[in-house]
């Protein structure tokens, strides 16, 4: 599968070529004073951005995961979208492009942005499919290039790197400024992406902040954040998330700094508006206490036949099923689920004992063995978005992980 995703981004790249060019950083455009308006549209535990430019252009950076791409499309649809301008995805993590498919198949787009990063998920696969189908230009972009959204806006990229191990580390980052106010859009950048964009001396400084990795403590470093000096911040996340964003140092960092903070999990989607000279959110800031999000994280069913999932390895590729009771479990009519990559694992007429564990194995070093299954040589969880779910034989999900 790794072949084939890597065939898909060489014949992407080779038809559609590389269609912009790096510049240095300018001083900011003329700008008529016109609204600008920027959507962090709430799609749970995921991420979604959409820019309508002071000139009419489109910008959507990410959707979320596959099961918010209705709402992405529904968002767009009332706001009168027909036509995206572009499409950023900032890393292949299934929470932030999965969306992207139902937006593909349902608006047409211009420009796709795509970190370049090469992932062997289902999902990643059936997106970069659809692009090519659809003969969308597709660019793989570079520090320092600009997006040609609108003669007022400067788009610049202030971070890519298809190289990287990690899929968040690969995250584009986008400075999105129009007149005297800006945006930093981080994806999922860690805090060793944020050192090294402040070691370039690239500009992060920016009014508007939405923060790295919905809010994790693996970003928005205090020294990040001082530098960013952001007016206002954005959280996306989720509602009780299984993940406990935002951290407490997210929240203290942007505190001491004397941010805004604002939360798609309380507040839904959040528009900015801005003429370039002053901006303005209408929505309630974040307080930590109530979450009003229009997708809840489902809550797994109680743990029929005391059989659990235990851990899930997405480098090893090996999810560990245990059954917790005092009798022994049949496992015929049981189902592991990868959620967003929708792939089913079919467990055999097998005894679960009691206190006994059983891994299932995907991805090159897949085998069957002394408690172990096979499921497919393919990989299946090299990636943080995709949940993992255990289905009894009634077809109950009994056990969930993030």
């Amino acid at each position: 599968m790794k072949k084939i995703v890597a065939v898909l981004v060489a014949v992407l790249l080779l038809v559609a070529g590389c269609t912009e060019t790096p510049q240095t950083n300018e001083q900011p455009k003329p700008f008529t004073g016109k609204e600008m308006l920027v959507h962090f549209i709430d799609v749970g535990q995921g991420d979604s951005i959409f820019i309508e430019s002071p000139n009419g252009k489109t910008m959507l950076v990410d959707a979320g995961v596959k099961g918010a791409g209705k709402t992405v499309v529904d968002y767009l649809t009332a706001h009168g979208v027909q036509k995206l301008d572009y499409v950023v995805a900032t890393h292949p993590d299934a929470d932030h492009i999965g969306g992207l498919i139902p937006v593909l198949n349902s608006i047409s787009v211009e420009h796709f942005i795509d970190s370049g990063k090469i992932h062997t998920s289902n999902t990643y696969e059936e997106m970069l499919t659809l692009i090519h189908n659809k003969n969308i230009p597709f660019n793989v972009p570079q520090t320092g290039d600009q997006l040609e959204l609108d003669s007022e806006v400067t788009v610049e990229v202030l971070s890519a790197d298809e190289n990287a191990t990690d899929n968040n580390e690969a995250s584009i980052v986008l400075r999105v400024a129009y007149g005297n106010i800006s945006f930093l859009l981080t994806g999922d950048a860690g805090i060793d992406m944020e050192k090294a964009m402040l070691a370039n001396g690239l500009d992060v400084e920016a009014t508007i902040l939405k923060a790295g990795h919905h809010g994790s403590n693996t970003s928005s470093s205090q020294t990040f954040v001082n530098a960013v000096s952001p007016l206002a911040t954005i959280l996306s996340y989720g509602q009780n998330n299984k993940y406990g964003h935002p951290h407490a140092e997210v929240i203290d960092a942007l505190q001491n700094v004397g941010s805004e903070i604002y939360s798609t999990a309380e507040a839904g989607t959040i528009v900015v508006n801005t003429d370039g000279e002053t901006f303005k959110i209408d929505q309630s800031e974040w307080t930590g206490i109530g979450a009003t999000s229009a997708i809840p994280t489902p809550t797994p069913t109680s743990k029929v036949g005391h059989v659990e999932l235990i851990s899930k390895d997405l480098q090893l590729e090996v999810v560990v099923v245990k059954n917790t009771g005092k009798e022994a479990v049949n496992m015929q009519g049981w189902q592991l689920v990868s959620v967003e990559g929708d792939q089913v694992f079919d467990f055999p007429n097998i005894e679960l004992a009691p206190a006994t564990s059983i891994s299932i194995t995907s991805g090159p070093d897949a085998k069957t063995g002394d408690n172990e299954l096979q499921w497919t040589k393919r990989q299946i969880w090299l990636n943080t978005g995709d949940a993992a779910q255990l289905l009894n034989a009634k077809g109950e999900v009994v056990s969930e992980l993030p």
